[in-house]
């Protein structure tokens, strides 16, 4: 017997093809974005077509885990969407084969897909990050002329420190400019005001032209650093109208070295990353060991200050129990010395122990990245399976195949993933969040949607079905459904009048008394309703009867009598008397104050509707007597 049948070979085809193309497009896609963010780093810094080819490229291989997915979702939808849509998941269900054997050979590639993935983000992708980090530093240092920002010093040029207050980025201007000169050494500062400036590269790339306009130059005259720190140091002032100066700089392309950035979690694989786990933890460790040694020594014994007054005081509130009563015996500028000292010592350890908190977070933070790339290994190759549960029954679900409601709906899937998935990271990266539940949180919401979708389309059923949704909330919102009669142009059999005559009266006779019965005008009782129901079938019998005299109706010639059946109430035969079937859940309702009070007047309201429906009904049957007599007279009349 073959393993692979015929029908696994054309779905396996379609779908192969469908996912090269949709994984391209969507890589395409992501590049398009991630090339907008860098965009500053690209444009005008005469970077070779090698250089940009590169960067491209270690860009596309840390997009693939990201394509992946969504290529997986696309495509099934896709080709599930145009086998139903061409009945072709119809025939195949006709011919006895289920939806679980349709699904499985896409299943098998899916898994492939997942393993491919998690390789290829252990493997690859740690290198490719690595490669395109050096790739951007080296092209931010290239020309960083360009990257002046507004508001801040800038200190990415060698020896010198630039504030601009303004940048005119179409004249290429630097207005309000401070520099902060340590090209010949600290001892050798000197500090430049300017109106204006502009910074351009030369020619041979090895320096920068700074052209300075309106504006003072400070230098210091004392090259003796031990001098720095005296008051009157002597300086020099200079005023010039326009000065030119050449950085030295050289503005040439030269790649950094990539092994800079292993310490990040990004250009690791999964075993750097669980051993550098191990590493951290242990510097945690004898981090923590350390300050708890020295918080022992330190604050839990006694320490005294060096002064002989403030000692004696010191020994004084020790000795001395309880500390209250030893405090009150001391002179007015003896406890303001005391509150004084305290309040500096307590203020110095506050500031101690923040520092110290900032170097265990920052500890901390580095731990808590290896866990969510270790993690994001397992959880981005799992999310090409999890697609492929949701795209597949949605496409036999939808029907719809091309390019138009997949895109859509897969659009819509995935940034519900996004959402949640860069949700689950930040809070996982603040420490908010266990790094296992912010990571897999989107796994854990979208598996379940998967099983459920999985389970309806295994079964056939509609969930995208707009009308049964409608008839839904028109029942729970109490919202009337109208009927829609025409005229036959062909009647068969006549309607019998007489006997017609006879029902409409016992129907109204019956609503009537049911009606008087029941009290439907007054208001509820409460209890009856939630602790003291009993069946109630009468409204049920009173719809079918309806129903049938509309039935016979219909095939009535009389116009008015058409137009009088379509205004006939559709009945509600258990929305006025308890809200649930059963007897527990109607208690548990009721003793539920607030709940038992919102079901209580909704079903006030339906009592009185159904007064105001037999009422119509009433006043409907009186009408239709009223022609049936005129038909029967005109019939009587003809044949006399």
């Amino acid at each position: 017997m073959r393993f692979i049948k015929k029908l696994d070979i054309y779905i396996l085809k379609n779908y192969l093809l469908l996912f090269a193309g949709t994984f391209f497009i969507c890589l395409f896609i992501f590049i398009m974005q991630f090339i907008w963010q860098y965009i500053d780093d690209l444009v005008g810094k005469g970077l070779s077509w090698e250089v940009l080819a590169e960067f491209f490229f270690y860009a596309s291989l840390t997009l693939v885990p990201m394509s992946l997915p969504l290529a997986v979702l696309l495509a099934s939808l896709i080709s599930f969407g145009n086998m139903g849509e061409k009945l072709e998941l119809l025939s195949m269900k006709a011919a006895g084969v289920p939806l679980i054997r349709i699904l499985s050979p896409i299943f098998i590639v899916a898994s492939l897909i997942c393993v491919a993935s998690f390789f290829f983000q252990d493997r690859i992708q740690p290198k490719a990050t690595r490669q395109l980090a050096t790739l951007l530093w080296s092209m931010r240092q290239k020309s960083p002329e360009l990257d002046i920002p507004e508001g801040i010093f800038y200190s990415d040029i060698p020896g010198y420190s630039i504030f601009v207050q303004h940048k005119d980025t179409k004249t290429g201007m630097l207005h309000g400019v401070m520099i902060y000169s340590t090209q010949g050494g600290y001892d050798k500062m000197e500090i430049v005001l300017a109106d204006s400036a502009r910074l351009q590269g030369t020619e041979d790339h090895k320096h920068l032209k700074l052209t300075l306009y309106g504006g003072e130059r400070f230098r210091n005259m004392d090259s003796q650093t031990g001098n720095m720190l005296k008051a009157n140091i002597p300086y020099m002032r200079e005023t010039f109208i326009t000065e030119v100066d050449m950085i030295p700089f050289d503005a040439n392309f030269n790649m950094m070295d990539a092994n800079l950035f292993n310490g990040d979690a990004k250009t690791k694989e999964l075993t750097q990353i669980l051993n550098g786990i191990d590493s951290l933890n242990h510097v945690s460790d004898s981090i923590g060991q350390h300050y708890r040694k020295m918080a022992k020594s330190q604050y839990l014994k006694g320490h005294f200050p060096t002064n002989g007054d403030s000692v004696k005081i010191h020994e004084k509130l020790l000795t001395q129990a309880p500390i209250d009563s030893a405090f009150m015996s001391l002179t007015p500028d003896q406890k303001k010395n005391v509150i004084k000292k305290a309040l500096s010592s307590a203020q110095s350890t506050k500031a101690e122990f923040e520092f110290r908190a900032m170097t265990t977070e920052s500890t901390n933070s580095t731990i808590r990245r290896h866990h969510m790339e270790a993690r994001k290994k397992f959880s981005h190759s799992l999310a090409c399976l999890i697609f492929f549960f949701i795209g597949a029954p949605l496409g036999a679900i939808i029907r719809k195949g091309g390019l138009g409601v997949p895109v859509v709906v897969s659009v819509l899937v995935f940034i519900f993933y996004y959402i949640i998935n860069a949700a689950g990271e930040k809070m996982a990266k603040t420490g908010e969040w266990a790094v296992w539940f912010g990571i897999w949180l989107s796994t854990m919401v979208l598996t379940p949607i998967g099983l459920f979708l999985i389970s309806k389309a295994n079964k056939d059923s509609v969930v995208f079905n707009i009308e049964g949704y409608q008839n839904f909330f028109k029942r729970l919102l109490g919202i009337r459904t109208k009927r829609k009669l025409n005229r036959k142009e062909i009647i068969i059999n006549e309607p019998d009048y007489p006997q017609i005559k006879q029902d409409i009266l016992s129907l109204i006779k019956d609503c009537t008394d049911y009606s008087d019965r029941k009290k439907l005008k007054n208001i509820p009782s409460y209890y009856a309703i939630f602790f003291r129901y009993h069946e109630d079938h009468v409204v049920r019998e009173l719809k079918e009867k309806t129903e049938l005299l509309i039935e016979q109706l219909h095939n009535s010639r009389d116009a008015a009598i058409i137009n009088a059946l379509n205004d006939t109430p559709i009945l509600y035969t258990e929305a006025h008397t308890r809200p649930f079937n059963s007897k527990r859940k109607n208690m548990a309702a009721g003793i539920c104050l607030p709940l038992g009070l919102i079901l209580w007047l909704r079903i006030w309201n339906f009592r009185l509707r159904l007064y105001q429906d037999f009422t119509q009904i009433q006043k409907l049957g009186t009408f239709i007597i009223d022609r049936i007599n005129k038909e029967l007279n005109n019939g009587q009349g003809n044949q006399t």
